[in-house]
């Protein structure tokens, strides 16, 4: 749970800080560094309000528990927050590269008309984005105990690395582009969705809400279990303990969602997720060329 609270945490939060610290380096580069405290007081109350919401969501959480209900909404959240890490990491790959201007471009319409309200409402819709999301997140990895995990090392130690990486940016000592360090990111937060998903799928055929072809489509135990209980029961019924520690499979589990024994629709959920990000990937990147070798093209060509 740490690990994963720790790279969520840090991606949500490094968006942030990016996003406020271009607008502010902005205005005070045209000289008008006095509406920099609008930015700010704009992303304070967007943290107020996201720990408000995490407050709200556990009292929600915790009467469909008081409901015996609380299995169906701790799957939901799994899958909405699939759906949600999969989509930052799309948004950002596409945005990254064009979020400077694009946030230089909305700057420039409120000092024109002097709109400090607008300045104070877009930053807050920024940073309040990423702490809905964040809560959802923690939501997911720690079953519905969101303070758990908004007070353990892995989140704060994300918030530390993001300020220290978002400094080091702004600083201009760390020359790794945006599209490249969010890419790299990237990667480990689609693990964690694909994670998410399958782990969803497991919790429903848990209840046999969802039934299964071939609940155990291959056994790993002997390689890896994925529980020290596992390690324990598998080293007591054979006499052989396995190759690798039950505490190794826990940590995949809780961070990737690897199971020693998963059914056939998980081992298919997880293959095809990978499969339709490829697609997805792919199709954006093959528009993208298009387009590109479209503005480039001359005139007399493109007609």
């Amino acid at each position: 749970m740490e690990i994963q609270a720790l790279l969520i945490t840090f991606r949500e939060v490094l968006e942030a800080l990016l996003i406020v610290g271009i607008i502010t380096t902005y205005l005070k580069r045209m000289d008008h560094s006095h509406y920099t405290k609008y930015v700010w007081f704009g992303a304070g109350l967007a943290v107020a309000a996201s720990v408000g919401i995490a407050m709200l969501f556990q009292v929600v959480f915790t009467g469909f528990a008081a409901m015996g209900s609380e299995i169906y909404l701790k799957v939901g959240i799994m899958v909405v927050s699939t759906i949600l890490l999969t989509q930052m990491v799309f948004w950002m790959a596409q945005h990254s590269k064009d979020i400077k201007g694009n946030m230089q471009g909305k700057m420039d319409k409120y000092i024109t008309t002097g709109n400090v309200v607008g300045m104070v409402i877009h930053s807050f819709l920024v940073v309040l984005r990423e702490g809905v999301e964040t809560v959802f997140f923690f939501a997911a990895i720690t079953g519905g105990d969101i303070g758990a995990a908004m007070k353990g090392w892995g989140a704060i130690t994300g918030v530390i690395i993001a300020a220290i990486v978002a400094y080091l940016f702004f600083k201009g000592t760390m020359r790794v582009s945006l599209s490249t360090f969010f890419k790299a990111t990237g990667v480990f937060i689609i693990l964690i969705a694909a994670g998410l998903l399958v782990q969803a799928i497991s919790i429903l055929q848990d209840i046999n809400v969802i039934g299964s072809v071939a609940p155990h489509l291959y056994d790993l135990t002997w390689f890896l279990p994925e529980h020290p209980i596992d390690y324990d029961h598998y080293l007591r019924d054979t006499g052989v303990a396995p190759l690798l520690s039950g505490d190794i499979g826990i940590f995949l589990k809780a961070l990737f969602g690897y199971s020693s024994m998963p059914s056939l629709e998980e081992v298919i959920a997880y293959i095809g997720y990978f499969v339709a990000i490829y697609l997805l990937t792919s199709n954006r990147s093959h528009t993208v060329k298009n387009k590109h070798e479209s503005d480039t093209m001359p005139k007399s060509q493109a007609k």
